[in-house]
């Protein structure tokens, strides 16, 4: 009987646990913000950039970066494909 008792509270812990994981990584995740020449740019390290397509266009890109506090950013903005050949 008590085992039976561990084994419900166990998987009822768990189940609470699961329900707040999606909750706390939608929390952690930066608002996307849109360039513009007005933009301050605060860049301490840059994590990661989108590819840059191979086409004669221009093309929406991201760069992930953190800036001098420590916060995560994502920020979007236009940027000349590498398709262009002169």
């Amino acid at each position: 009987m008590k085992a039976l008792l561990v084994l419900a509270l166990s998987s009822l812990c768990a189940t609470a646990m699961a329900n707040e994981g999606p909750t706390d990584v939608a929390q952690q995740q930066p608002v996307i913000e849109e360039y513009t020449y007005s933009t301050h740019l605060d860049i301490a390290k840059v994590v990661s950039m989108s590819e840059v397509p191979n086409v004669c266009e221009v093309v929406p890109a991201k760069m992930e970066y953190d800036d001098s506090k420590g916060q995560r950013h994502i920020l979007r903005y236009s940027i000349m494909g590498n398709g262009c050949t002169n």
